[in-house]
């Protein structure tokens, strides 16, 4: 009898639990309605690309999502905000979340401007008749998870009450298996080229290493021990780096922290490929190891030569196309944001 009635205690408890799991189920999908994501559909990791006769994920859906000034629907999850009668700069901005992040993700906010029609980001003195927050999907962290995208909806909710506007939310399952599908199209093709000038004899000063890169068009860095050769664009990202032991940077006395190696890295999707990027990495590397008579060499510490940077420089080439493929092409803004 004991034993029957505890059996029947636990299925009791089971059926409740089960019923409380469906009910919340039912609650998110009618709080968050449906929209269709049309996606690339199966690729393989190392060929990805979009099949011409699918659109994009955010095409077709019941209402189209639209690109802002920063915002962009190939990569970020996107939350509109709609009012009964437009609203002020002040009021969007004073509202704002206090950290604009769902645990990794970058969080962008835009409103539409109810003068020129404009997408652009909040400013004071003006009037928004609609806003856009959205939820970068990838990163290099990694795809947006369900605990981030759910801290993001509740950021969301909270700036959508406080503003008086309705939050048309997309369905979690989706936007998450959209997020996964994003980042395992376009994790093969974060390239980093890295090389590293091992000293041959004598070790360097970080003084002699810093003239002698500045030299090659090498400026100091924000951070101690980074060599940067800056971006002919405003704002962008310096086209290459130079890195070297940051306590050795620090250390006043040069003798007692000697400098045998440095590493030079070219960050590939955050550079224009009009800037010829990988040239300028092969000159400065080969330029670097003359000067201050050193070897280059790989991450396992072997000699680099003339036939492997002619063939990382073919396999560039194709890195480009597929990304251009994507519409992620290399030193965009899409790109830099996604591979960030």
């Amino acid at each position: 009898m004991k034993t029957s009635l505890t059996t029947a205690l636990l299925l009791l408890g089971a059926a409740v639990l089960l019923g409380l799991i469906v009910h919340g189920w039912w609650r998110v999908r009618r709080l968050s309605p449906r929209r269709v994501e049309l996606t690339a559909g199966e690729r393989s990791r190392l060929e990805p690309a979009l099949d011409s006769t699918v659109p994009p994920a955010g095409v077709g859906e019941a209402r189209p999502l639209r690109r802002g000034a920063r915002i962009d629907a190939l990569i970020d999850a996107i939350v509109p905000l709609q009012f009964d009668a437009p609203v002020t700069g002040e009021a969007a901005l004073a509202h704002q979340p206090g950290t604009r992040r769902a645990g990794s993700k970058p969080m962008l906010i835009e409103g539409r401007d109810a003068e020129t029609g404009e997408w652009a980001s909040l400013q004071a003195g003006r009037r928004y008749d609609e806003l856009q927050v959205a939820v970068q999907l990838a990163s290099r962290t990694g795809a947006l998870n369900d605990i981030e995208y759910s801290e993001f909806v509740q950021k969301v909710q909270i700036y959508a009450d406080a503003l008086a506007a309705s939050a048309d939310v997309p369905d979690m399952l989706e936007v998450v298996a959209r997020a996964r599908e994003l980042d395992a199209m376009t994790s093969p093709l974060d390239a980093q080229l890295s090389v590293t000038l091992r000293a041959n004899s004598v070790a360097w000063s970080p003084a002699y290493l810093q003239q002698t890169a500045g030299r090659h068009g090498f400026v100091p860095g924000a951070l101690p021990g980074r060599l940067v050769v800056p971006s002919a664009e405003e704002g962008a990202p310096p086209v290459l780096v130079l890195t070297f032991d940051a306590q050795a940077a620090l250390d006043d006395d040069a003798q007692r922290s000697p400098v045998r190696q440095c590493t030079l890295v070219l960050d590939v999707p955050q550079t224009l490929e009009s800037a010829e990027p990988f040239p300028l990495w092969h000159r400065a590397a080969t330029a670097l190891a003359d000067d201050m008579d050193a070897t280059l060499v790989d991450d396992r510490q072997q000699p680099i030569t003339l036939h492997a940077f002619a063939a990382i420089g073919h396999e560039l080439t194709q890195l480009y196309r597929r990304l251009e493929a994507l519409d992620l092409a290399a030193g965009s803004a899409v790109a830099r944001r996604l591979f960030s």
